[in-house]
């Protein structure tokens, strides 16, 4: 699909990440794994292909103020590593959403 690797790493409860962009675009595609003794590791069931989406953000915790006044449900805590502030909130179909900054 012409997608390059943009960045990968390691994150901090030991899953690994690869972003992939296509040239000329800013999106970028996040591939996960997780390791079976990681919080977020599930046996492979079908229907669960899609971890979450991901949208960075200027400002995470006013993002996630103004969420959870609309009713918004958390499912993972605003944490910083690295420069980086994140949160995990929930979808009406559960689905999780990550609001990021960089």
């Amino acid at each position: 699909m012409g997608m390059r690797v943009s960045r990968r790493g390691t994150m901090p409860h030991g899953g690994r990440y690869v972003a992939l962009r296509s040239t000329g675009s800013s999106q970028e595609l996040e591939l996960n794994w997780y390791p079976s003794k990681s919080k977020y590791y599930s046996k492979y069931r079908r229907g669960d292909e899609m971890d979450h989406l991901a949208f960075g953000v200027g400002n995470v915790k006013a993002a996630l103020k103004k969420l959870i006044s609309e009713g918004v449900e958390v499912a993972v805590s605003p944490s910083e590593a690295k420069g980086v502030t994140e949160v995990y909130v929930k979808d009406p179909d559960g689905i999780w959403i990550e609001l990021l900054n960089w």
